[in-house]
């Protein structure tokens, strides 16, 4: 079964866990550091010490070209014509570039003999796809939410009821009592009109009297009052 490698991995090196990786592993670090590095043979024994060296030396060739592309212009304007100088930043720009690529994957190298087992990683696009094929209501459940109308109808407005207010009497908590008593100043015209009512009565009763006396005498005949005695000593 074939063992993955990450990108970046070095074309010259075996993948991690097979047979050969370990020798492939030294020889292609022993390219990567300086020539006098073959003279240790410690260096050959344990691979993870010399991909530590290696890790080190990279990463200073990379700090230094990035330096040396920085300062060039500086550095050379008076040595170098114009077009000269162009050709060095260019040749920085390439070689940086390698030195960085060179940097990377000794970085896989150390990690690998250190024991790490390196997995593929799923990209964004293959990821979203393995979504929506195991979820085929995946584009129901990212839509948007629709607007549905409120199922909550607005209030009425309905016109105030003005209603005018009852003008009741008030209410006490102590016994009720008839209002022309209480108020004996309302009761006192009704009080007093009455005798003078009685009064005409009867003066139109003894009034009517008189005057059916006076028409009965007129009726009665001459003898009856002749017979009539009248007062005394007449």
């Amino acid at each position: 079964m074939p063992t993955y490698t990450p990108p970046g991995w070095p074309a010259g090196v075996h993948p991690p866990g097979s047979d050969d990786f370990e020798s492939t592993a030294v020889g292609w670090l022993l390219d990567v550091v300086p020539p006098d590095y073959r003279l240790h043979g410690v260096l050959r024994r344990y691979p993870v010490a010399l991909a530590t060296m290696a890790r080190y030396h990279s990463a200073a060739c990379v700090e230094g070209a990035r330096e040396g592309y920085r300062t060039a212009r500086t550095e050379l304007a008076d040595a170098l014509p114009p077009h000269a100088i162009d050709t060095v930043l260019a040749a920085y720009r390439k070689e940086g570039a390698r030195l960085a690529a060179t940097a990377r994957a000794v970085g896989l190298v150390e990690r690998a003999l250190r024991g790490e087992i390196f997995t593929p990683k799923m990209s964004t696009s293959t990821t979203a796809q393995s979504r929506t094929a195991q979820s085929p209501t995946a584009e129901s459940q990212t839509a948007p939410p629709r607007t549905t109308e409120s199922q909550t109808a607005p209030p009425r407005t309905t016109e105030p009821q003005t209603s005018q207010p009852e003008t009741a009497e008030p209410r006490t908590a102590g016994p009720q009592t008839d209002p022309k008593v209480a108020n004996p100043k309302a009761a006192a015209p009704k009080m007093a009109g009455r005798p003078a009512a009685r009064d005409g009565t009867a003066r139109t009763a003894a009034r009517a009297g008189t005057a059916v006396r006076q028409r009965a005498e007129r009726q009665r005949p001459a003898r009856q009052r002749e017979a009539t005695p009248g007062p005394a000593g007449i």
